[in-house]
């Protein structure tokens, strides 16, 4: 490791976190990004490649390479299997990733499964609902979570496919009716326009939204959800990777975040669960390893969090993830939030300064993170990353699996730039010079 920015801390949460810590100085970002053998390469004929992709996947240090490396050179074992030493090692190194993520997050270590991906971190939520609701063979503390006809699952507007789809399902398989708290025309969640009610099982709402940056009131929503007895799913995605995040604190039932997003591994991320919940929810996967005795006529399952991690897992991975969130704490959150709060003020006043740009999301900095979305007038977005990616500066486009919220803004895709920690001030004004080039050579002013 060659930071020590910041504290490290884990207490705060949201963006009144930002405020608590100091954005990073010039020569700090560029010993950060001596860290990323990827930022120094070049693309199209030479250009310095300005990576502005980060809220689809972010790039990894040396030290998450090599600790995936010296744990596949060294340690590579199936974990709580063998009885040999490389088993040992194997299943120690995964345990210590496991509780080092657990720390970072403000959780236990018995609260953190080990999943693909947040996508399946929210399916495996789903799914042992959707299993609850079949009411046969389980015990009252796992009928708990059945539903049925009459029943409502909640989502919101802003949330990308990951965390609407699997309701949808859930909703389909059970009976129960899917609403949804709509936006308002900044892109935040207008919470005036859905009363929660008796019925209402499930809240499932992004922190921070992937297309608008919007951070949500989750004090509010976790609220509104425990006063009619609901439970509250948080999508973490793009928070715990750029601020602060203490589950305990912000109080809500699960939670998910993927690796990748994170300067970790693609293939690993998290599901956290209040304890009491993961020892009554049904699992989703079954099979080896999660089980506590097997006769041929059933079988009883172990405590969580291995009750939800059939198989052997994905450990090198888990392994990767670890080392990320001992980069990042590092680092520090305060000035990681700090920094991408100055990268995005700067990128919203650039951007907005340009005739004929229209930010998709809040136009102000405040509680709002760094994914800044927007479309450019006579120019479509696919056309406007092809002028982009020629000049060197990688961005998304296209709906960004938030389908829904395109329509209720009345366009068919968005261009969008997202900031992790190694981003620069340079590289906005980079991305703001590229999208001037673009409309000189489309002619649209």
């Amino acid at each position: 490791m060659t930071l020590t920015h910041g504290t490290g801390t884990t207490a705060g949460h949201s963006a009144d976190a930002r405020s608590a810590g100091a954005a990073l100085g010039a020569d700090a970002v560029a010993r950060i990004r001596a860290d990323f053998p990827i930022l120094a390469r070049t693309v199209r004929e030479e250009k310095p490649l300005v990576y502005l992709d980060s809220g689809a996947t972010s790039q990894r240090p040396r030290q998450v390479l090599d600790a995936e490396r010296t744990f596949l050179e060294r340690h590579n074992a199936a974990v709580h299997r063998g009885a040999h030493q490389l088993a040992e090692e194997a299943t120690d190194a995964y345990e210590s990733a496991r509780a080092r993520i657990a720390a970072f997050v403000g959780a236990n270590d018995d609260e953190v499964v080990f999943v693909k991906n947040a996508t399946e971190g929210i399916n495996l939520v789903a799914y042992g609902l959707g299993n609850a609701s079949v009411r046969t063979g389980l015990d009252a503390a796992s009928e708990r979570f059945a539903l049925g006809p009459g029943d409502e699952v909640v989502v919101t507007e802003l949330e990308h496919h990951a965390n609407l789809i699997p309701w949808q399902e859930l909703c389909r398989r059970t009976g129960a009716t899917l609403r949804w708290y709509s936006v308002t025309d900044d892109g935040r969640i207008d919470l005036d326009s859905l009363e929660l009610t008796d019925r209402t099982r499930v809240v499932a709402f992004t922190h921070q939204s992937n297309v608008t940056g919007a951070v949500a009131p989750v004090a509010q929503l976790v609220e509104r959800a425990a006063a009619v007895g609901a439970l509250t799913v948080l999508d973490a995605c793009q928070s715990v990777p750029h601020m602060p995040v203490d589950l305990h604190r912000l109080e809500v039932d699960f939670a998910v975040f993927s690796g990748h997003k994170m300067l970790g591994p693609s293939g690993v991320g998290v599901l956290y669960g209040r304890r009491e919940l993961l020892e009554a929810l049904p699992p989703f996967l079954t099979g080896g390893s999660m089980i506590e005795t097997v006769r041929m006529e059933g079988a009883t399952w172990a405590p969580p969090p291995q009750k939800f991690e059939a198989g052997v897992p994905m450990t090198s991975q888990a392994v990767g993830l670890g080392a990320a969130v001992d980069y990042l704490g590092a680092i520090g959150m305060d000035t990681v939030a700090a920094h991408e709060a100055s990268l995005t003020a700067a990128a919203l006043e650039q951007l907005s300064a340009i005739d004929g740009l229209r930010i998709v999301g809040p136009p102000g900095a405040e509680l709002r993170g760094g994914a800044v979305s927007f479309v450019v007038d006579g120019i479509h977005a696919h056309d406007l990353s092809q002028v982009l990616d020629d000049a060197g500066v990688a961005i998304r486009v296209g709906h960004h699996c938030a389908w829904p919220l395109h329509r209720r803004f009345g366009i068919v895709a968005s261009a969008r730039a997202s900031f992790a920690v190694y981003n620069t001030l340079d590289e906005v004004t980079a991305l703001a010079d590229g999208v001037r080039a673009a409309q000189t050579f489309f002619g649209t002013v």
